[in-house]
């Protein structure tokens, strides 16, 4: 019978995360759970920080972005026995269920808790939208939102000086920031892991638009993928344009949660508490499937890999 349920929030923070906890400990409450929150995220795990909270907890904080509970990386979790000990550690404060909120990381470490016992629900947090099992992260919304709002910016200042923009924005091996954002802005170009610089055909599309007296360029690129800077380099030297540089880095993170990702985080957060609830002992990951919220076993939802399946690069190459 599950009497208590902690949840926690792991890795990168990202905006929505405060809705779904909020989520998550009303729906424990209204089932008569004792609920229970562990500060920053696995680490905070394994050093006991945990803390039993009531619904005043919860007040005022769906529209905060970052997470109250705050967040750390401990790559040491993935030693068994780190993990047996974070297992230990909820054994004796009698806790039945812990859900944790984070991308693929944090689901490795949940994987690990439900092999020493502990039955685990994990909820896709993340703005990079990497994550394998589901179509769709809490803070992938809100961080778009913050980028088109940035670009729109840019493409003011670009415009008045007939620039050409490089601006960089994050999601490591998952180009979904990029792609939607390049689509959203219109943007003459997008770099990242599904769409590959091909230098001959960028330079080519600048060396005309600079031709036809065009007044800006904006190309999209993901992090960690070239340096930005000696592609401006390239840029200006290929085509003539005078190119600038954007760095968006942790802004995207920030910020109040979307609507959308509101939403999806009192979906998500709810479910969490019926799996929990539920007869059926094995753990689960959540996640977005045509719209849907379902779940499936963790130890399969971590082999899963992001694959892109929206079809955007080609109709960004139909649009450009």
């Amino acid at each position: 019978m599950i009497r208590k349920i902690a949840v926690l929030t792991s890795g990168g923070d990202a905006p929505g995360m405060n809705a779904c906890v909020r989520a998550v400990i009303r729906a424990g409450l209204a089932r008569g759970i004792d609920m229970y929150v562990v500060y920053d995220g696995l680490k905070g795990l394994v050093e006991g920080h945990i803390e039993q909270v009531n619904k005043d907890f919860t007040q005022d904080i769906i529209n905060r972005g970052g997470t109250i509970i705050r967040s750390a990386r401990l790559p040491e979790f993935k030693d068994p026995k780190v993990s047996k000990r974070a297992a230990s550690i909820l054994q004796d404060f009698e806790i039945d269920a812990l859900v944790g909120i984070g991308g693929d990381g944090t689901f490795r470490g949940l994987n690990d808790l439900a092999k020493n016992g502990i039955k685990v629900v994990g909820i896709p947090g993340t703005i990079d939208n990497d994550v394998g099992s589901t179509e769709l992260t809490i803070g992938f919304s809100t961080a778009l939102n913050t980028i088109c709002e940035c670009v729109d910016k840019l493409k003011d200042t670009s415009g008045s000086h007939q620039r050409c923009s490089l601006i960089e924005v994050m999601g490591r091996h998952c180009g979904d920031l990029a792609l939607y954002a390049a689509l959203a802005e219109g943007a003459e170009g997008v770099i990242c892991v599904e769409h590959p610089l091909k230098e001959e055909v960028l330079f080519r599309k600048l060396r005309k638009m600079k031709a036809q007296n065009k007044n800006h360029a904006i190309i999209i690129v993901s992090e960690n993928l070239l340096d930005i800077n000696e592609l401006a380099k390239k840029i200006e030297d290929e085509t003539g344009f005078d190119t600038r540089t954007e760095v968006l880095g942790r802004l995207q993170r920030g910020g109040s949660p979307s609507a959308e990702d509101r939403v999806l985080a009192a979906r998500m957060g709810a479910k969490s508490v019926d799996i929990v609830m539920s007869d059926d002992p094995t753990s689960k990951v959540i996640g977005v499937r045509g719209g849907q919220i379902i779940d499936l076993p963790i130890a399969e939802a971590v082999e899963m890999k992001h694959e892109h399946t929206h079809g955007l690069r080609d109709l960004i190459d139909l649009l450009q």
